[in-house]
C-alpha cells in the first residue's frame, strides 16, 4: 500500500490523473466513503435522535421486520453485484479476443462503468452496516435505516439495468471506434493544440538559426517508454538557462537505458541534469497521454483483429474513423519541430513526424493484412479521396503517394473485371481531388492489364 501511494506521488498531476482514470477502485472508493457517512447519518436519525416516534406507527418498522428485511436486501445486492462483475469479465473477454487487448483500459477507464461499479459497491456496505446495527440495538421502531435501506436497493436495481445496457451499446463497433477516435482528437487538443502549438513560429516567419556545432548528450538513465514531455518547463528552463534544447526519442518511443535522451546547446555550468530529466517520464508502458500514435495504432488493430474475424464492415467503419483523425491531424499542426520562447528565440528541438508518417501508421497494416482484398483496397482509395478533398493542398502529396503505392502493389494480382473498375472509379476521384490526373491513365492501363492476364 505504501509502495502504490509513493508511485503515485512521484507521477505528474496529468500522469497521476490517467492513471487514476485507468483504474477501477478508484470511483467505487469515493462511493464507499460516501456510503460509510450516510450510514452514519442515518443510524443517528434513529438511534440517537429517534425520528420513528414523531411520525405513524403506521409508517415505521418494527425492529425484527427492519432485520428480516435488510437481511434480505444485503443478499438482493449481493446478486446484483454479481452479475456486474460476471458481466464486465465477459465484456472484458470479448474485447480483448476480437478487437484489441489495449481497449481493456478504454473500457474500464469508462466514468459510466465505474460509476456503476461504485453504486454496486455502495449499495452493498451501506446495507451491511444498516444490518449490524439492527442486529445489535434494541429499538422498537426504526424508520430511515428501512426506507434508505429499500432506496438504496431499488436504485442498484435500476442500476443494474442501466449496465446491461451501456454494456451492450458499448460492445458495438461503431461506438467503440468512435469514442477511441474523440480521446485521440482530445490529445490533439491538448498535446498539440495547448502544449505545443503556442510555441511554433508561423511557417511564413523566418526560423532562428539552427547549431551548427554538436551538442552535449544527456543519455536515460533507464529504459522505458517516453510517456511524457512537459514542453512548456522545458521551454521556460531552457530559456532560464540560455540554452537550446533536442528531445532525441519522440514521444511513445522506447528508449534503452544509457542511450541518448536529449542534447543542449550552451554554457554548461548553466545546465542541471537531475532537473531536466525530471521533465520527461519514462514508463513501462505506452500512454495516451501525449502519444497520438499509439491511438492511431489502436483503431489500426481494431481493423487488422476485424480482418481475421472476416468482418469487413468494422474495417470499414474504422478506417472511416482513422480517415476523420488523419484530417484533424493534418489540420491542427504545421508538424514544425521547432519550439521558439516568448522572445522567438528557439529553445527546444523534437523528433516530430509528418503527416506521411501518420498516415502510413493508419493505413498501411490494414492494407498489408487484408492480403490484397480489393474491397479494402478500394475503401482505403474512397477514403484517401475525401481526405484530399477536405485538407489543404500540402498533403495532397503524401496522399497520392500512399494511393499510388497501394494500386501499384496490385500488381500482379487476380482480380475480378468489376472489381478492378471500381478500384479504377476510386483511383480516379483521388487523382482528381490531389491534382494528379495526368499520372491517371498509365496506372488504369496497369490495372487493366492485371485482368486480362
Amino acid at each position: 500500500m505504501f509502495y502504490i501511494l509513493k508511485r503515485y506521488l512521484t507521477m505528474s498531476k496529468r500522469e497521476r490523473k490517467n492513471e487514476l482514470q485507468s483504474t477501477l477502485w478508484f470511483m467505487p472508493m469515493w462511493y464507499i466513503i460516501a456510503s460509510i457517512c450516510l450510514s452514519a447519518i442515518t443510524f443517528i436519525l434513529d438511534y440517537k435522535l429517534d425520528i420513528a416516534s414523531y411520525f405513524p406507527k403506521l409508517v415505521a418498522f418494527s425492529a425484527s421486520t427492519t432485520q428480516t428485511l435488510i437481511g434480505s436486501l444485503v443478499g438482493g445486492v449481493l446478486t446484483l453485484s454479481a452479475f456486474t462483475i460476471n458481466s464486465i469479465l465477459v465484456a472484458l473477454t470479448t474485447f480483448s479476443g476480437q478487437f484489441s487487448s489495449k481497449m481493456l483500459l478504454n473500457y474500464i477507464s469508462d466514468r459510466n462503468t465505474q460509476h456503476v461499479m461504485g453504486i454496486f459497491n455502495g449499495s452493498f456496505i451501506y446495507v451491511l452496516l444498516n444490518f449490524l446495527y439492527v442486529s445489535n440495538e434494541d429499538v422498537e421502531y426504526l424508520l430511515a435505516i428501512p426506507f434508505l435501506s429499500i432506496a438504496t436497493v431499488f436504485l442498484a436495481a435500476i442500476t443494474f439495468v442501466y449496465f446491461i445496457n451501456h454494456t451492450t451499446t458499448w460492445l458495438q463497433v461503431h461506438n467503440i471506434t468512435a469514442r477511441m477516435k474523440e480521446n485521440s482528437k482530445s490529445i490533439i487538443q491538448s498535446s498539440l493544440m495547448k502544449e505545443i502549438q503556442p510555441f511554433r513560429k508561423d511557417p511564413n516567419e523566418s526560423t532562428a538559426q539552427l547549431p551548427s556545432e554538436q551538442g552535449v548528450v544527456v543519455n536515460a538513465e533507464s529504459s522505458g517508454y517516453l510517456q511524457l514531455a512537459d514542453f512548456q518547463r522545458l521551454i521556460h528552463k531552457a530559456k532560464e538557462d540560455r540554452l537550446i534544447i533536442e528531445l532525441h526519442p519522440r514521444i511513445g518511443e522506447f528508449v534503452l537505458c544509457n542511450t541518448p535522451l536529449f542534447s543542449y546547446w550552451g554554457n554548461k555550468e548553466n545546465f542541471d541534469k537531475k532537473k531536466y530529466l525530471k521533465l520527461v517520464v519514462l514508463g513501462k508502458k505506452q500512454t495516451e497521454i501525449q502519444d497520438l500514435e499509439y491511438g492511431v495504432n489502436k483503431l489500426a488493430e481494431v481493423a487488422i483483429r476485424a480482418l481475421g474475424n472476416d468482418d469487413p464492415l468494422t474495417v470499414t467503419n474504422t478506417l472511416h474513423q482513422i480517415t476523420e483523425l488523419l484530417q484533424e491531424v493534418g489540420s491542427v499542426t504545421d508538424f514544425s519541430p521547432y519550439l521558439y520562447d516568448e522572445e522567438g528565440n528557439l529553445r527546444l528541438m523534437l523528433c516530430q513526424e509528418d503527416f506521411k508518417y501518420y498516415l502510413h501508421k493508419g493505413f498501411a497494416n490494414i492494407r498489408e493484412y487484408s492480403h490484397h482484398n480489393v474491397t479494402i483496397i478500394t475503401e482505403i482509395l474512397s477514403m484517401l479521396s475525401l481526405m484530399a478533398k477536405g485538407m489543404d493542398e500540402r498533403f495532397h502529396d503524401d496522399i497520392w503517394e500512399f494511393a499510388f503505392q497501394t494500386v501499384k502493389g496490385l500488381n500482379g494480382c487476380s482480380l475480378f473485371e468489376n472489381d478492378c473498375y471500381y478500384l479504377i472509379d476510386n483511383l480516379r476521384l483521388v487523382t482528381k481531388n490531389t491534382r494528379k490526373e495526368d499520372e491517371f491513365e498509365p496506372l488504369k492501363e496497369e490495372l487493366l492489364k492485371t485482368i486480362y492476364q
